[in-house]
């Protein structure tokens, strides 16, 4: 299997990007932190070994596409010490948040890289490299004219399968039934992945790694639904 050579551009981006107020804390530690734990995009594979400083065998290597503004992210960092983490993040006051989490914590085991997903699993992360990947509560992009926008896409969950080490997880979670269903279609369609889910429509229960946030609490609190998708890749190819 090769590294995919697709080109740079000729994806639909799944976000927008808007000129969002970056506080002074969030500037400040935006400022200080990306040097030290940032990772810059580049079109050349990624040494995790090397980021992190130890190997995947003693720290296995999880992804989030996504990290919102950090707490989260860093929760599951801080909880599993035993783990190293990558978070991708596009929006500055997000990352700045989350830098500022990684500082104040203390954290060791967890950088940051700000550019589109997609290009930073094509070009930097190595084909079965990771351990996990989580993409918790993307925009569901809910109007049908916008639902080609949505992250969750079979040419991104091939991307993602073929990263993936032999047993290696993805973990989806939504709070938009209709984009929950969509993710276990998907996920489903891609041979290299098995659900995991033991929950009626192929949905799993949300995992204890994965922390509830206030938001999510707030809506199941309303009656509102979240749905966790957990698939893993199979040991042996079908």
């Amino acid at each position: 299997m090769t590294q995919d050579s697709s080109p740079t551009h000729g994806h639909i981006r799944s976000y927008v990007l808007r000129q969002g107020r970056v506080s002074n804390a969030q500037q400040r530690y935006y400022e200080e932190g990306l040097p030290r734990w940032g990772l810059p995009y580049q079109p050349a594979l990624l040494d995790l070994q090397a980021v992190f400083g130890r190997p995947a065998s003693v720290a296995p290597k999880i992804l989030e596409i996504g990290c919102g503004m950090g707490e989260t992210t860093a929760a599951i960092a801080a909880a599993h010490p035993e783990n190293d983490y990558l978070g991708i993040e596009v929006h500055t006051p997000g990352v700045g948040s989350l830098l500022k989490e990684i500082s104040e914590r203390g954290l060791t085991n967890l950088r940051v890289c700000q550019h589109d997903a997609v290009e930073v699993l094509r070009d930097m992360i190595p084909l079965a490299s990771l351990a996990g990947v989580h993409v918790y509560f993307p925009d569901p992009w809910p109007k049908k004219r916008q639902q080609k926008r949505r992250l969750i896409q079979a040419p991104l969950v091939r991307m993602i399968a073929a990263r993936l080490s032999p047993g290696g997880y993805l973990h989806c979670a939504t709070d938009w039934e209709e984009y929950a269903l969509q993710m276990v279609d998907v996920l489903s369609a891609e041979p290299l992945l098995q659900n995991t889910g033991s929950l009626p429509g192929g949905f799993a229960e949300r995992p204890g790694y994965r922390p509830q946030t206030k938001f999510e609490s707030r809506g199941l609190r309303l009656g509102h639904g979240v749905w966790d998708v957990i698939f893993r890749r199979r040991k042996e190819s079908r």
